[in-house]
């Protein structure tokens, strides 16, 4: 029986590709595409090197989910500074075909695509069942309230390590983001109309 080639993405991308540079580690200086698709927004590079700096003991080594992939600049910037694994999830086909080919140009054995809703992937997990994830990387769409339901399902689908890190980007008027009681507020900037955030999880 003939494999069946993987289909292409179907809608329409607006005007071509961008680029997203990662920023450093193995990595460092190289750029991959993203589809330019409407309210995929990467984050800004002087931001992830802020973030990263604050990661800088806890990324080698560490298991990483990168939700709202969008453009993966997250996830491929961790798994450039050495975490073991970095699962990516995205609703959009664009963005996931995208992903796949940078993942291809990369070579990295390390990083797991999910076609799916973020909500709908949090509420299905089986809790005890799941890998426990050391650092978070939460980007949603602005304007959406997603953000505190996550942050909720993450802990509720037991889905967080001990003392996992968990960085939340949202807009900046968005002042009060309600998180589980065990979340400790570890650092916090705004950047223009970015607010961002990083937690870091209790087990006590």
């Amino acid at each position: 029986m003939a494999r069946r080639r993987p289909q292409r993405p179907t809608q329409k991308i607006t005007s071509g590709n961008q680029q997203v540079r990662i920023i450093g580690g193995e990595w460092r200086g190289r750029k991959l595409n993203f589809p330019e698709i409407e309210g995929l927004r990467p984050t800004p590079d002087r931001v992830r090197e802020t973030l990263f700096n604050w990661l800088t003991a806890y990324v080698p080594g560490g298991r990483c989910l990168d939700m709202f992939s969008g453009s993966g600049a997250l996830g491929f910037e961790a798994l450039s500074r050495g975490a073991i694994h970095v699962t990516m999830i995205d609703n959009s086909p664009e963005v996931i075909y995208q992903l796949r080919q940078n993942i291809q140009e990369l070579k990295s054995q390390h990083a797991e695509l999910v076609t799916a809703s973020m909500p709908d992937w949090l509420e299905k997990r089986s809790g005890d069942l799941e890998i426990q994830f050391d650092i978070v990387f939460m980007d949603p769409p602005f304007h959406k309230d997603l953000a505190p339901l996550c942050c909720l399902l993450l802990e509720q689908k037991n889905l967080l390590a001990d003392n996992a890190m968990i960085y939340v980007e949202t807009e900046s008027e968005l002042t009060d983001l309600q998180v589980p009681d065990n979340w400790e507020l570890y650092r916090e900037k705004i950047a223009g109309q970015v607010s961002y955030k990083l937690y870091q999880r209790s087990s006590g």
